[in-house]
């Protein structure tokens, strides 16, 4: 989306134009389904966690500040995963990591697992498959960019346990990959 294109969404959603905020909707609903899958599993929390987020991004619009091509996407990027991982912590689990998801991980190497011949679609189905914290954890550190000090901050943890689970959960993936080349390859 071109920068005219996104200061005019801005400045009509600002106005209650409902055609705006449909057209903001269509844009970005595909990437932002996306980016909330990668902390949420389940289809219908992602639908609720989506609803929470729109709410959000057209009622608080007007402290939006644009500074010019991309810092729309990526403000409503930042609402989704907030709101993705407010979701996980009130809904945080204490069997979340189940003793053979820790085996799993003790069970694997320390090096990190070539991804270049697995499929996106299987990677990312791994990456879906990890427990919330673990998978909180990676997609922060690595899709996100973030520290493990930003990490512990956004999910009120430590540093130490960011870098743990992000650790555990290397581990899990180059173990399920492993796994994976096995049964694909013979």
């Amino acid at each position: 989306m071109g920068q005219d294109r996104e200061l005019q969404l801005v400045t009509d959603i600002r106005k209650g134009d409902r055609s705006a905020m449909s057209d903001l909707y269509r844009y970005y609903i595909g990437y932002l389904r996306a980016l909330c899958s990668r902390y949420v599993t389940d289809d219908d929390d992602v639908n609720d966690i989506l609803q929470s987020c729109f709410i959000k991004i057209f009622t608080s619009m007007d402290r939006f500040q644009y500074r010019g091509q991309g810092s729309l996407k990526a403000w409503i990027s930042r609402i989704t995963v907030n709101e993705s991982l407010r979701f996980l912590h009130r809904n945080r689990k204490d069997d979340a990591f189940k003793d053979s998801i820790l085996k799993e991980a003790e069970e694997s190497d320390d090096a990190d697992p070539e991804v270049e011949d697995i499929p996106a679609d299987v990677l990312q189905q791994m990456i879906r498959d990890l427990p919330d914290g673990y998978r909180s954890v990676f997609n922060l550190y690595v899709l996100e960019e973030k520290s493990h000090r930003e990490i512990a901050e956004m999910l009120g943890i430590t540093e130490s346990t960011s870098a743990s689970q992000f650790h555990r959960a290397k581990k899990i993936l180059a173990a399920r990959i492993k796994e994976y080349r096995k049964r694909t390859n013979g």
